[in-house]
């Protein structure tokens, strides 16, 4: 029976610049690198290389690889690009879907919970700088600005008139089909990230509010001053 939706295998979405980058680099390695490394070569956290290696690796694009070790201790793990594309194309977004009905129909509150999942990942990709060290605004918007971008996302972040905050425009989202079908879980967990990230960087600002779908194809984040 036709239903109307298509599940045969969508075409390979773009990987964004930084996987883009990070993938050409292994490709063109003699040997597998490790997260640091690869973060010390891209100019990236290692939190945030981690999370790249990582999604390139369930893609089938990059590898895992143990290094031979003589003494004692856990091996290393280095990356290094397939050898062999994978026999099939991922159905990525049908799993996010699946998951994000999951939430919507099992969990009594689900913009919550979703919004407490992405403050959790918000603060595992952000930086935290070092002790008594405190971020501006505008570089806590720019690191946040370079996290969304990694992602996926193309962020434009455009001061008040009245300097008091920030209005951050999503010009693309990655996960676009699923936020148009569950709203209230992808956005609130997208907000929910930006705040992580934020708090994790101790930053004078928090995002306050997310407006999806302001116009199509922009969503529009509010940055506002965090309470001392």
């Amino acid at each position: 029976m036709n239903t109307g939706r298509s599940l045969a295998p969508e075409a390979g979405p773009p990987l964004g610049r930084s996987r883009e980058a990070i993938l050409d680099m292994l490709r063109t390695a003699d040997r597998p690198f490790g997260v640091r490394e690869v973060a010390q070569r891209m100019g990236l956290h290692p939190n945030t290389a981690r999370f790249h290696l990582e999604a390139l690796t369930e893609a089938g694009l990059t590898a895992r690889e143990a290094e031979d070790r003589q003494g004692p201790g856990r091996p290393r793990i280095g990356y290094r690009a397939a050898d062999d594309a994978p026999g099939g194309q991922r159905r990525y977004r049908l799993l996010a879907q699946m998951l994000a009905t999951l939430i919507a129909g099992t969990t009594a509150d689900p913009g919550r919970a979703a919004e407490q999942a992405g403050r959790e990942w918000g603060g595992y990709l952000a930086e935290q700088p070092p002790p008594y060290q405190r971020l501006t605004a505008p570089e806590a918007v720019a690191n946040l600005t370079t996290i969304l971008r990694d992602m996926g996302f193309e962020p434009r972040p455009v001061a008040d008139a009245d300097g008091a905050g920030y209005r951050l425009r999503l010009l693309h989202c990655p996960f676009l089909e699923v936020a148009q079908q569950q709203p209230d879980v992808v956005c609130a967990l997208h907000l929910g990230l930006m705040q992580g990230a934020l708090a994790r960087m101790r930053a004078p600002v928090t995002a306050g509010a997310l407006q999806p779908f302001v116009e199509p194809g922009l969503c529009v984040a509010t940055l506002t001053a965090r309470d001392a």
